[in-house]
């Protein structure tokens, strides 16, 4: 179907919090009209992401309830706006962390709207262009400018494709922007979980020599055996890690947890990189560590419109997948609570068709 600029406004049925304590239960709201450069899609799967937890019990301290949910959406086209020229009504399109941007700035004129100078929209819990609060995933439709979709390859899973539209492109993104796709330089990823396991992934693709560093002895067998890492190491074993001295050309940090920062970047060689894609408490090192030896310490967060549809083509030309688990919605609060204490391998993927009711 396609539309000038009204909706069909049919009623949206989600899942939202309505206070800090973060607690899921069905909410019926409405999506904003459709114009004429937007893209409304039913939504198929969404995958469940840290964030969601952040934002349903506010930690952020911004928290609009109610609130919904979900920014790793995959669904198929009900309806395009009449200026829509990249989908059409039955494709299977991506949507991930935000959904519009001022489309003028250097940031969005390059490609890099999640940097944009008046600050992207974020899928959930943002100002949509007009006015509303933005609403995310855990629910039955969106309706998002036809810029900020992307196309799901016809041979990907769509439910494996989730996923990758945050924790995907996450690693991803400063993966290609610190030039690591070079075959044979050493590669270390600390922490194994939703983006830990997808930066193992990339780093096989890539020809990197990939090192796991975990707090858990654990994790081992499913480093090496399970994703194909090369080696293995317990972060606390001190005599190991001093082992590792000028060992590495990257290291991407995945996880939240405070970390020693000098020890990480005396791992790396003279020009290494060391890479924070998590949000420890604080970044705490001697300029020395940083100094001798050229280093650089970088930060990321996801990526550009251009990029997430390179990652999605890349992970399906090169059988890149994540390892997820598919829950009903109905599991939802139980699945927030099993991603804090860390019980899941390695992401969360709801089937919002077959259990959104």
């Amino acid at each position: 179907m396609t539309s000038g600029t009204t909706n069909t406004n049919r009623k949206c049925l989600g899942w939202a919090a309505r206070d800090p304590s973060g607690i899921l239960s069905p909410y019926k709201f409405s999506r904003r009209a459709m114009g004429s450069d937007d893209v409304s899609l039913d939504i198929a799967y969404c995958g469940v992401c840290y964030a969601d937890v952040a934002w349903t019990r506010n930690k952020m301290g911004h928290s609009k309830y109610p609130l919904v949910p979900g920014h790793e959406i995959v669904g198929i086209v009900k309806e395009v706006g009449s200026n829509v020229q990249r989908f059409k009504v039955g494709d299977c399109v991506g949507v991930g962390t935000y959904v519009n941007s001022c489309r003028e700035c250097q940031y969005c004129d390059d490609g890099l709207e999640v940097h944009c100078s008046k600050g992207a929209v974020f899928t959930f819990d943002g100002i949509d262009v007009d006015g509303t609060v933005t609403k995310g995933g855990y629910s039955s439709y969106i309706v998002v400018h036809e810029r900020y979709c992307f196309r799901i390859p016809e041979s990907y899973p769509p439910e494996l494709a989730a996923p990758l539209l945050c924790a995907g492109i996450t690693v991803y993104t400063p993966m290609i922007r610190h030039n690591m796709k070079q075959p044979g330089k050493s590669f270390g990823v600390i922490g194994l979980g939703g983006l830990g396991h997808l930066a193992v992934k990339f780093g096989k693709a890539f020809g990197l020599k990939v090192t796991v560093f975990s707090t858990s002895i654990s994790k081992k067998e499913e480093a090496l055996t399970l994703l194909g890492a090369d080696n293995f190491v317990v972060s606390t074993n001190e005599q190991r890690m001093k082992a590792l001295c000028n060992s590495f050309d990257f290291i991407l940090d995945t996880a939240s947890g405070d970390i020693s920062f000098d020890l990480y970047l005396s791992l790396l060689k003279t020009a290494g990189v060391l890479v924070l894609v998590g949000f420890p408490s604080e970044v705490k090192f001697s300029p020395s560590s940083l100094n001798l030896g050229a280093k650089t310490i970088s930060g990321s967060i996801t990526g550009g419109t251009k990029q997430t549809q390179e990652m999605l083509d890349f992970c399906a030309s090169n059988k890149i997948y994540p390892n997820i688990e598919v829950i009903p919605i109905q599991y939802a609060n139980d699945a927030l609570e099993r991603m804090i204490k860390k019980d899941v391998k390695y992401r969360f993927v709801i089937d919002i068709a077959n259990s959104l009711k």
